[in-house]
């Protein structure tokens, strides 16, 4: 219990150093040894805390002459990957995803309404001729991948690193639940539905924009649940057949 009160304090006083800004980005920690005396712990505990920062993507561990602990350049790889366990260990639905995509995506959109810029609308519009033209190639996984970008166009927009954080990790995860349905023949009412929403977008009529892409995510759940379905009842009858 001591040991592991002891490694969480030095992770603990690790963090404070970089919220207060003593320790930034490219740092180097102090060596082990000198580390160790500084917090009056053996080097196992403080490879314990070393380890724990590590691998909550705070600071990466090098070795070799050149190599120590260095502070990471954060830029919220560490929230996507642990999202995407949590799908891929059945920790969470399509529908949760689905719920949770909903509530950042109205927050994006009316951040982004208050502050897009033509720029911004210009890479939504050449994000849509994309996903047209690999529409018209049947090619599916250049559209899904077109379409998904499309948000993080948008929270991009909000120039909010939170926000964008939060939907890269969204979107990272729909893009391994794509991958692992593969290919489906599916109409496609995402553009008709992107055409509405740019003009409410464009506009910055958040309500409306909010609302068409509420329903239109509603409607890619009631899809993806009814795929899910599909693939379920198949399943059991090819075991009822074995």
């Amino acid at each position: 219990m001591q040991v592991a009160r002891a490694f969480e304090d030095i992770a603990r006083q690790i963090r404070e150093e970089l919220s207060r800004g003593r320790l930034r980005p490219g740092d180097r920690l102090p060596a082990e040894r000198e580390l160790a005396v500084q917090f009056g712990v053996s080097r196992n505990t403080l490879r314990e805390a070393l380890r724990s920062l590590e691998i909550a993507g705070l600071i990466t561990l090098r070795k070799g002459a050149a190599g120590g602990a260095f502070i990471n350049d954060t830029n919220g790889d560490t929230v996507v990957t642990s999202i995407k366990d949590m799908f891929s260990l059945g920790a969470v639905t399509t529908e949760q995803i689905t719920q949770a995509r909903i509530s950042v995506e109205s927050a994006i959109i009316r951040a982004a309404c208050e502050v897009h810029t033509a720029a911004d609308i210009r890479k939504l519009r050449e994000n849509l001729e994309l996903a047209a033209e690999a529409t018209k190639r049947n090619d599916f996984f250049a559209r899904a991948n077109a379409h998904l970008e499309f948000h993080l166009i948008l929270a991009r927009a909000t120039r909010n690193p939170i926000l964008i954080v939060v939907m890269e990790a969204l979107i990272g995860v729909m893009r391994q639940f794509l991958h692992s349905i593969g290919p489906q023949q599916i109409a496609d009412y995402v553009l008709p539905s992107r055409k509405r929403f740019m003009q409410y977008f464009e506009a910055r009529n958040a309500d409306a924009a909010v609302k068409e892409m509420e329903q239109h995510l509603k409607r890619v759940n009631r899809n993806y649940l009814a795929l899910l379905g599909e693939r379920s009842n198949s399943n059991e009858i090819i075991a009822e057949r074995r």
